[in-house]
């Protein structure tokens, strides 16, 4: 048992291999899983990994980051910063691309993106998430490069891009609130969402 939880992609092969047999322990058909609803499953797995991601990044390592001796700083610089930005960006863009297909695929994706009722929550959501996946991988991702040294630059360019990361990142963070309410208030049917409908 614990070789599967030594490696990550041994656990996360175990996760799916559970997946498929809680759900056909329900006596639920593989076959009979629909499109629509495998796409939206994709978007909130992805979803989660993305504004986790995000949230890491502004409530534990950036704060964390002064309290951290110098000489400890190479490690998540070089190491865990780097990776974490990976997993951030793809996260973001399999957010984005998955929850289009979704979109299309349940028929309401021209409706949301003209905020159109009955689908203004989720289209002012969509319209967020992009301006949202857009910061991360054409001003945090370049800034971030330069900030953690990816990227060969002067100190003080170094030291002004990870403040653009930071703040863009902070950006995120306050648009992912009403973000993740606009995606939930839509699919609920909540009187706030009945009203301004």
């Amino acid at each position: 048992m614990s070789s599967i939880f030594t490696s990550l992609g041994r656990t996360v092969l175990a996760g799916f291999v559970l997946l498929v047999l809680i759900i056909l322990a329900l006596g639920a058909n593989l076959s009979s899983i629909e499109l629509p609803f495998l796409f939206r499953w994709i978007h909130v797995m992805v979803g989660v990994m993305w504004i986790g991601l995000l949230w890491y990044f502004n409530f534990v390592q950036i704060p964390s980051m002064s309290k951290i001796p110098d000489e400890q700083k190479p490690a998540i610089g070089k190491v865990i910063a780097p990776t974490a930005l990976f997993w951030f960006r793809w996260a973001a863009l399999f957010t984005v691309v998955s929850g289009l297909i979704l979109a299309v695929l349940n028929g309401y994706a021209h409706q949301a993106f003209t905020l159109q009722a009955p689908f203004r929550a989720i289209g002012l959501g969509m319209w967020i998430a992009l301006v949202m996946a857009f910061n991360v991988w054409f001003i945090i991702w370049p800034n971030q490069k330069r900030a953690l040294g990816i990227v060969a630059v002067e100190p003080d360019v170094k030291v002004k891009s990870a403040r653009i990361a930071m703040l863009t990142s902070r950006f995120n963070t306050m648009l992912s609130v009403p973000m993740l309410f606009l995606m939930v208030a839509q699919s609920h049917n909540t009187t706030w969402f009945v009203i301004v409908s």
